[in-house]
């Protein structure tokens, strides 16, 4: 890839970050890859982008999260492997947690209930 088109694609990666910052309620955004462990032992994620503070919190989300979308795309896939799983979101009594996977990586986005309408 030209370094320009790495640099268009990093900038249009930047801006859509500030925008889902931008919305009311939104704690914080992820963006989380796997590697595989060759010796056989449990992948660990790979922390790309974070717009949370660094800590257990964040570190606690990222793991727990993409460990829940990688489980959720396997069934989506056991139950129909030419189907895949495009967006798992999950309702709490304290936040909303929305993962979008792409083929490498999880966007996770961390935020309050009713805030992103407008407090309702």
């Amino acid at each position: 890839m030209p370094p320009q088109a790495a640099n268009k694609k990093v900038t249009e990666v930047d801006e859509r970050i500030e925008r889902i910052k931008q919305h009311k309620g939104v704690k914080g955004l992820l963006i989380v890859n796997y590697r595989e462990d060759k010796d056989g032992g449990q992948s660990q994620p790979i922390f790309v982008r974070t717009t949370m503070p660094q800590g257990p919190e964040t570190t606690n989300y990222g793991i727990k999260l993409s460990s829940l979308a990688r489980q959720a795309r396997n069934l989506v896939r056991d139950l129909d492997p030419s189907n895949d799983l495009t967006f798992l979101r999950i309702t709490c009594k304290r936040y909303e947690m929305m993962i979008a996977p792409d083929k490498d990586y999880f966007l996770i986005v961390i935020q309050t209930p009713g805030e992103e309408e407008g407090g309702h």
